[in-house]
């Protein structure tokens, strides 16, 4: 916005400061006796320390000084500062797997190697290369190549034991040199490579080795049945190793070895018992329910009081990991001496969700997904310092600051100047760490709440899944578009239109899927198509934003119906993503809701709401003193 135009109006220069988790936003306006506002600028930058405490004054006064600089006005020409009243909500994170995969005698090389060599099924015995020569000419043999072969040397070894009579039908390489081999021997067959722990795959064993076709995926050892058809299990065998076939599903290539005792277990991890306090009970349900049965216990419970895991369970380090990150916090924020134990926990948002977890016992490093579950937990604290906040920005600018409000319903005045909403109004408000939704009803009356994950459970879920391993790269999958580029001259969106470019692209995208930064696509390092990154960033919003929109919109509607909400506006940093606000009106489009993305003062967007609302509100007390001295 810039200056207003036609001179400077009359009235008074003041200045709402919203200071949040991640940013803090300024708006500057002119308000005139009779209460009517003249909007000049508006200004964000990021927050400078825990929200609710003296370091934000330094983030503050820039956002105060930038609006102003936008405006063309000085610090000595501002009457008043306008600060919201927030208890800070500080927010944690935990994940715990619930299944884990263990392979006993190392049964199964479940691996995929980016380039494993030829393709199709060689069942046989396995024997080392070096004594293919004192074998008898008939038997099929799977060769097991240990480390220090040359790839000419292996293929010639092969070569002339083919050519002796001995039926060599598949091959478990060390090195990385599986293409190089089969290209060089003179009756194709599968060969799988990268193998790390080769000399403990057992000798003298039968094997089953399975390479697909470029593009395709294994058919036979992902397949239970098919795995009792090549090594003639029974049907209690076949119980057995169905978690062979389940940790194999989606691979390229596999390794799959039959031991005498070898056996495969995919067992529960008992994580415990998450107790409940709230609503005058007290509830318990155990975790590897799932996050489905955590969160309708969770909701029987509303308002949550705290929130306790049962002690040397997983659950129970996960709450105290989580406890312990916000006594860190509430330390810093101001409230030392609060020993973990007297947190209280005041809201909890499970989701079912997976790890890639190393298969315990085997042979290549292979990684199987397991069940997890991820906790978001929210505290809020006892006392804010806003006003110690207030004092400094005060001495730093030369103009008196105070507190103007409380954050909902300030949110809730902001949401108003969006153009086309009126009474009663929802707003939403989609941080990092929390969601809050506030409801203002017909009559002015105003109530609020704040729920447990938000913007940074997306990210973890989105990293965890796709085994990124870089929270950088996570957020980037999380805020942009994907797209595979196909050649260095165009590239495939992920709705699957083709965008042809006039400069080549760099060959470090080449075949890559990407995202579509505004700098340019940046790859992602992930063995996953286009297709799968893209349901599993879906999927991540779903169950963080749509749930968490759902449960705390019904936490404020009248008697918890959503069909009692007329409007709901989406505000804060998550509502500028290109697809959470669609998913949220799709998810509230059946309860007859009219719900976007707030356009605060007409100009803004969904930014700035709080402190829009500081200055409505500022307003409305000019005008009530007012029209009192006018009476």
């Amino acid at each position: 916005m810039g200056a207003h135009e036609g001179g400077p109006p009359e009235g008074l220069l003041v200045v709402g400061v919203d200071i949040g988790n991640s940013t803090t936003e300024a708006c500057l306006a002119v308000v005139a006796p009779d209460g009517s506002i003249t909007y000049l600028g508006t200004d964000l930058t990021r927050t400078t320390g825990v929200k609710g405490t003296p370091d934000n004054t330094e983030g503050a006064l820039k956002a105060i000084r930038g609006a102003l600089a936008r405006a063309g006005r000085s610090a000595g020409q501002v009457e008043t500062v306008l600060l919201n009243e927030a208890t800070p909500v500080i927010s944690g994170l935990a994940m715990e797997t619930i299944t884990e995969t263990i392979i006993t005698e190392s049964t199964m090389i479940g691996h995929n190697p980016t380039t494993p060599g030829g393709e199709g099924l060689g069942v046989g015995t396995t024997r080392s290369i070096g004594e293919l020569g004192e074998q008898q000419p008939g038997e099929p043999v799977v060769c097991v190549v240990p480390h220090g072969w040359d790839f000419d040397d292996v293929a010639a070894t092969l070569n002339a034991a083919v050519a002796a009579g001995v039926d060599v039908v598949a091959a478990i390489l060390a090195g990385d040199d599986a293409v190089l081999v089969t290209n060089r021997l003179t009756r194709p067959i599968p060969v799988v490579d990268e193998v790390s722990a080769v000399e403990k795959v057992p000798l003298g064993m039968l094997a089953a080795v399975e390479v697909a076709a470029p593009g395709r995926t294994i058919r036979t050892l992902s397949n239970s049945y098919g795995l009792a058809t090549v090594f003639d299990l029974d049907p209690v065998q076949t119980r057995q190793v169905s978690p062979v076939a389940r940790a194999l599903t989606g691979n390229r290539s596999a390794v799959v070895v039959r031991t005498p005792t070898g056996d495969v277990t995919d067992r529960r991890i008992p994580v415990g018992e998450l107790v409940l306090h709230g609503a005058g009970k007290t509830l318990r349900v155990d975790v590897d329910a799932g996050a489905e049965a955590i969160m309708e216990v969770v909701g029987r419970a509303q308002p949550l009081d705290d929130a306790r895991g049962e002690p040397g369970t997983h659950v129970g380090g996960m709450l105290a990991q989580v406890r312990d990150t916000m006594a860190d916090v509430m330390d810093v924020a101001g409230q030392p001496d609060v020993p973990p134990s007297e947190i209280a926990i005041r809201d909890v948002l499970a989701v079912d969700t997976f790890v890639p977890a190393e298969v315990r016992g085997g042979l290549a490093g292979e990684v199987a997904l397991e069940n997890a579950v991820a906790l978001a937990a929210m505290v809020r604290t006892s006392r804010s310092r806003m006003q110690l906040v207030a004092d400094l920005v005060s001495e730093g600018l030369g103009a008196a600051a105070e507190i103007g409000g409380v954050e909902g319903e300030m949110a809730v005045g902001g949401a108003l100047t969006t153009p086309g909403v009126d009474r009663p109004i929802a707003v939403l408000d989609l941080g990092g760490g929390s969601t809050d939704a506030a409801l203002l009803t017909r009559e002015g009356e105003c109530t609020a709440v704040h729920v447990a994950g938000a913007g940074e459970l997306v990210t973890k879920l989105i990293d965890s899944e796709l085994a990124l391993g870089d929270r950088e790269v996570a957020e980037g999958v999380k805020w942009y578009p994907l797209g595979k580029v196909e050649s260095f001259f165009h590239l495939r969106h992920e709705d699957g239109t083709v965008e042809f470019v006039n400069e080549p692209l760099p060959p470090h995208v080449f075949a890559r899927v990407v995202v579509l930064t505004p700098d340019g696509p940046a790859p992602v390092p992930t063995r996953h198509g286009l297709d799968h990154v893209r349901r599993v960033r879906r999927e991540a919003k779903r169950r963080v934003f749509v749930v968490n929109a759902l449960r705390a919109l019904r936490q404020v509607a009248p008697g918890g119906n959503l069909r009692a909400l007329e409007f709901v506006v989406l505000l804060g940093g998550s509502a500028l993503d290109f697809e959470i606000p669609d998913m949220i009106a799709d998810a509230l489009a059946p309860h007859g809701i009219v719900c976007g993305t707030g356009n605060v003062l007409g100009t803004e967007g969904p930014r700035n709401a709080v402190a829009s609302g500081l200055v409505r509100a500022h307003a409305a007390l000019v005008a009530e003193e007012a029209r009192c001295r006018s009476s």
